[in-house]
């Protein structure tokens, strides 16, 4: 077993921590996040490894250091190497970082579950919630590996567009674990001048702020594309920060957690900014287009559009009331005209604010 130099990191509670001061990280995912991480675990100092599905991309990093697919006009650390082959990828690996859509997160995870080694954290950075089992990814992992793997389990989130974490813009995320020192390891691997990241221990209320904030965001991209202005649009983010409280309290999420970076801090970010895909879907459909048609156009996911779907029945089950995904979903999935749709919610009963 090949030895690692360790360094020491303190803990809240005063005690001290020791982390490995390189780790071996596999990142699964070859888009623009998942790219955008590995370079910047590999910039850290990091022994990194990208695993990307086509062979062309996987030479391209190799060759040119570059991934003009998903994140182009940005060069890519040196030492960042990529593979197609998921077991070289992620064997004697101390740390998998997942970054797959979710909706193929069961896929991967079950080809991976041979060659991980047992006591290899698993983060993740995708956000969504698996529609066929309405489960968060942590919950996923738990189904397929076991209680005990979630002792290994961080969940990343935050406010951050991968184009400018690769710009290395400043940028703040939290890594989010029921165990601590796997928190301040994935802490310590990805922190430098241009990434602030907090731990946090609410892997819960983490996940379901990358997932709520993608629908909430595709409902705020139909207003800018109504043209109901600026009003509307901080209206729009306010409530839906009270819908994802409201499904957060439901399945046991601390309610700080929806006021800090994976919470109101990702949300204001993917409703406001151009480069969110998400935003995007909302305002074409805002426009006119057809869903079909907008998403021929994208090369990369919108996780907001099968989210809609998990997150209204997620709600249904829990029978947690989340008017602005409900109207997301159905214009989604069920063609409700976008307008009817606003037009529907400012109709409903007036109540206290809550």
């Amino acid at each position: 077993m090949t030895m690692m130099n360790m360094t020491t990191d303190r803990r809240a509670d005063g005690t001290v921590a020791e982390l490995p001061e390189v780790e071996r990280i596999a990142v699964i995912g070859g888009g623009s996040w998942g790219t955008a991480l590995a370079g910047r675990l590999a910039a850290n100092g990091n022994d990194t490894i990208l695993w990307a599905y086509e062979a062309e991309l996987v030479d391209e990093i190799n060759n040119r250091h570059t991934n003009s697919l998903y994140l182009s006009g940005i060069n890519l650390h040196p030492t960042l190497a990529a593979t197609n082959n998921l077991e070289d990828a992620v064997a004697g690996r101390s740390i998998i970082l997942l970054v797959t859509p979710v909706q193929v997160m069961r896929g991967v995870l079950k080809q991976l579950a041979p060659h991980i080694s047992p006591n290899a954290i698993i983060a993740n950075a995708s956000k969504g919630i698996e529609l066929e089992t309405l489960q968060t990814v942590s919950q996923l992992c738990g189904e397929l590996f076991g209680d005990e793997a979630l002792n290994r389990y961080v969940a990343l989130s935050g406010p951050t567009f991968a184009r400018e974490v690769a710009q290395e813009l400043p940028s703040l995320i939290v890594a989010a674990s029921r165990n601590i020192d796997a928190s301040l390891r994935v802490q310590s691997a990805f922190s430098c001048p241009c990434l602030r990241v907090y731990t946090n221990s609410d892997v819960t209320g983490v996940e379901l702020g990358g997932a709520v904030k993608n629908v909430i965001a595709i409902a705020a991209g139909i207003c800018d594309g109504l043209g109901f202005g600026h009003n509307a649009r901080a209206a729009l983010i306010t409530r839906g920060l009270s819908e994802m409280n409201r499904l957060g309290q439901a399945m046991g999420a601390q309610p700080a957690t929806f006021a800090g970076l994976a919470g109101m801090g990702d949300l204001v970010l993917t409703c406001t900014g151009d480069l969110s895909r998400n935003r995007t879907v909302g305002f074409k459909l805002g426009q006119g287009m057809k869903l079909p048609g907008i998403l021929a156009e994208m090369r990369m996911v919108a996780e907001g559009v099968k989210s809609a779907e998990s997150v209204y029945r997620l709600a249904q089950t829990l029978e947690v009331e989340m008017p602005i995904v409900e109207k997301t979903f159905q214009i989604l999935h069920e063609d409700k005209p976008a307008r009817q749709a606003v037009i529907e919610l400012m109709a409903r009963d007036l109540k206290a604010e809550g």
